[in-house]
């Protein structure tokens, strides 16, 4: 009994026997010093890093730092991370990763950076022997035939990571060195000199904090950083000779042929780029080449589109392209079918995420991005091509340029994009003249009117996409500028009794033009110019509505309509998508405009004025009186364009394309005058058709049935007929739909 007590009591002693702990400083030391004992004792220089105990060293250190934190408070450090700051063991690694020796020994070294910087929560790009050592691997990242780009993609997004949550890092990891405000003031070539100094310096100072809001206000005025960054002859951003630094890292990340890599790329810019700080987006801006480098971008994949392989429609039938749909293994059915299109892709997806960025980022970003995309690629690649003689590339750049007013969505670029196309002119529009035909709007505006019917038809597409985008600046500059003043009416102060004695030598070439009988107009439906009542349109006033929207519809004569003999809808079928075009319109519209008309303005009140409905209406009337000559699909595009004009809300608009009973100036023209005259001819040229109403019938069948090939003699004419009487439907459900709208 005695033994077994004795027993007892040596197993609850062994029991209650602790054993002794690791000496985790110990044990750190210990691998480390077997790393460098490899170098001491190792004869084979040709063996590869990750066949030797390195990889599995560094791991176990990096396994004791992180549980080392794990038994420190927040603000201590432990003694091995103590130890490795000390003795700088991530700047001797950075070292012999530098020397690839042993070979592949520069990958391991960025797993276990990268890694630190993931798994350690303490703060660490602020201490001296970390943010040093993660500086010289970012200048080892990127470099030409790396083999190491995932690595590298990993510790770039962990440091974007970092920087994410403390911006005040940024300046840390971009080598930025401190410039007081009378550095900031002194000339560019000063600028230059001392900023090149101070990076010959770098690793013999330490970067400054983030500059604060007075400092990056005044590096506003003095010479960008980024002008130290020259272009190539693509106008693609080049680093200079320098090691890269984090952005130009990146940039050069988001090309690689590797998807996860082109997309950590992509995620570490858009980490910088969303920084909340104000000083941060400063600094980007003032003080790096970032902008320059994406710009750059831009125009180095828009260089690699090529006129010969593609086809323009194919571009204007992609689908939407998200940047982050690169990274899809899955291949493009569109790139397979189309040699180039993967070109186009390329660009889209970098044009989403520039514009993706300049929505998220600060807006002094999104401001210099756009401006710089102004610079370099708008007008420095794109205008050439614009305003060259070649039909290919005015194409191609006219369809690149409609897909990407169509895509873009931050208001930034957008405001570029109205300036670049449309220009600053808010004064109304005189006749063209020999210097105004060199501005792009000019030429963008005549190509709707062009000898070809592709680049016409992408020049309408254009327009059309513009109208479609909410900027308060597209609508005054192509159309309301022009009619505001409502120069087209006469305004006479005779009564009403002695107008039609007076109309017949004032309006001489309307109502002397057998086609404008005197009967068009009755008394109640001119327009009384001294009346206050009348500042609205005729469209408000319930009495006329119906005869508006009868003018439309009975425009096109019985004798050659076709839509009741094969038992299609009246105009009614087009209200339902006469109003969402209206409630889109209105959605537009980026300012109140008025309710009721503007008192019209005569002649004589503004001194040289006489009506001119503006370049942009002139070529759409031109092409609308050519309707019955012209091809069916470039008649579809220039009605879609007219058709949108007329939904929008302003009441100058409604008056001047809806509002039949005006009465106009002479010369003056309105788009229920232009379809008279259509109409006229019309009635003249169907005397030569045999069986028209056989025919109509017959093409609007293959009409219905997408039937493009199948001819049928005097095609072009009874297309045209088709498409007159489904626009004047049309017109009518938009002037329906407006009245209703008003109502409401």
């Amino acid at each position: 009994m005695e033994m077994f007590s004795k027993l007892t009591s040596l197993f609850q002693q062994a029991l209650e026997t602790r054993e002794p702990s690791v000496d985790l400083q110990e044990s750190f030391v210990e691998h480390w010093k077997g790393i460098t004992n490899y170098y001491i004792q190792t004869t084979d220089e040709e063996c590869p890093a990750r066949q030797t105990d390195i990889p599995w060293r560094l791991k176990q250190m990096l396994d004791i730092l992180v549980y080392e934190e794990r038994q420190q408070a927040v603000d201590e450090t432990g003694p091995c991370l103590e130890y490795m700051l000390q003795h700088k063991l991530l700047e001797t690694l950075c070292t012999l990763g530098k020397a690839q020796y042993p070979p592949g020994m520069l990958q391991q070294v960025l797993l276990f950076a990268s890694s630190l910087l993931i798994r350690i929560k303490k703060p660490l790009l602020h201490m001296l022997n970390i943010y040093r050592p993660i500086q010289k691997l970012i200048g080892l990242c990127a470099l030409p035939g790396s083999q190491t780009e995932k690595e590298e993609a990993q510790l770039l997004l962990a440091v974007c990571s970092r920087v994410k949550e403390d911006p005040y890092l940024l300046n840390y990891v971009l080598k930025i060195p401190n410039m007081s405000k009378s550095k900031m003031a002194e000339s560019p070539s000063n600028q230059s000199g001392d900023r090149n100094g101070s990076d010959a310096k770098v690793d013999d100072q330490s970067p400054s904090p983030p500059c604060n809001q007075t400092e990056s206000t005044t590096s506003s005025h003095s010479q960008p950083e980024y002008t130290a960054y020259s272009l190539d002859h693509s106008g693609c951003a080049s680093p200079p000779a320098e090691a890269p630094d984090l952005l130009s890292a990146l940039v050069h990340l988001t090309q690689s042929q590797r998807g996860r890599v082109r997309q950590k790329a992509h995620e570490g810019l858009l980490l910088l780029v969303g920084l909340q700080s104000e000083a941060s987006g400063e600094t980007l801006v003032q003080r790096t080449q970032l902008v320059a480098l994406l710009a750059g971008r831009l125009v180095q994949l828009y260089s690699l589109i090529s006129t010969e392989e593609l086809d323009p429609q194919e571009i204007l039938n992609l689908p939407p392209i998200a940047w982050s749909s690169q990274f899809s293994k899955a291949p493009h059915d569109d790139s397979l079918a189309c040699p180039g299109l993967d070109h186009v892709t390329l660009f889209f997806c970098w044009l989403d995420f520039l514009d993706h960025m300049m929505n998220e980022g600060p807006q002094v970003l999104a401001h210099r991005l756009s401006v710089h995309v102004h610079q370099l690629w708008l007008s420095e690649a794109l205008l050439p091509q614009l305003m060259s003689t070649g039909e290919s590339a005015v194409l191609l750049s006219t369809v690149v340029l409609c897909r990407v007013v169509q895509v873009v969505r931050s208001t930034a670029l957008l405001d570029r994009l109205v300036l670049f196309l449309l220009g600053s002119q808010s004064q109304p529009e005189e006749p063209l003249n020999t210097q105004d035909t060199r501005t792009l709007r000019c030429r963008l505006i005549q190509q709707c009117d062009h000898i070809s019917e592709e680049i016409s038809m992408a020049s309408l597409r254009l327009f059309e996409e513009l109208l479609q985008k909410p900027h308060r600046d597209i609508l005054p500059n192509l159309v309301l500028r022009n009619l505001e003043p409502r120069l087209y009416l006469t305004v006479a102060p005779a009564p009403l009794d002695d107008r039609h004695t007076d109309s017949g030598e004032d309006h001489e070439d309307l109502e002397e033009d057998p086609l404008f009988p005197d009967s068009l107009y009755s008394d109640s439906q001119t327009l009384p110019s001294s009346s206050p009542s009348l500042s609205g349109s005729v469209l408000n006033s319930h009495v006329h509505s119906t005869d508006v929207i009868n003018s439309f519809l009975c425009l096109v004569p019985q004798e050659v309509k076709s839509s009741q003999l094969v038992q299609e809808g009246g105009y009614d079928s087009y209200v339902l998508e006469a109003r969402s075009l209206c409630e889109e319109c209105v959605a537009l519209s980026q300012q109140d405009w008025p309710e009721d008309l503007p008192p019209p303005c005569s002649s004589s009140a503004v001194a040289g004025s006489v009506f001119y409905e503006g370049h942009f209406l002139q070529v759409l009337f031109d092409r609308l009186g050519r309707l019955l000559e012209q091809p069916y699909d470039l008649n579809l595009q220039l009605t879609s364009v007219v058709s949108r004009l007329a939904a929008f809300s302003h009441p100058v608009i409604t008056e001047f394309l809806l509002d039949p009973y005006i009465t106009l100036t002479p010369g003056a023209r309105t788009l229920f005058t232009v379809l008279i005259r259509v109409i006229g001819e019309l009635m003249q040229r169907v005397q030569m058709v045999p069986d028209v109403s056989d025919r109509l019938i017959r093409v609007r069948r293959k009409l219905l049935e997408l039937d493009q090939h199948s001819q049928e003699e005097h095609q072009t004419l009874l297309r045209g007929i088709i498409l007159l009487e489904e626009f004047c439907k049309e017109l009518a459900a938009i002037a329906f739909v407006k009245l209703t709208l008003d109502r409401d």
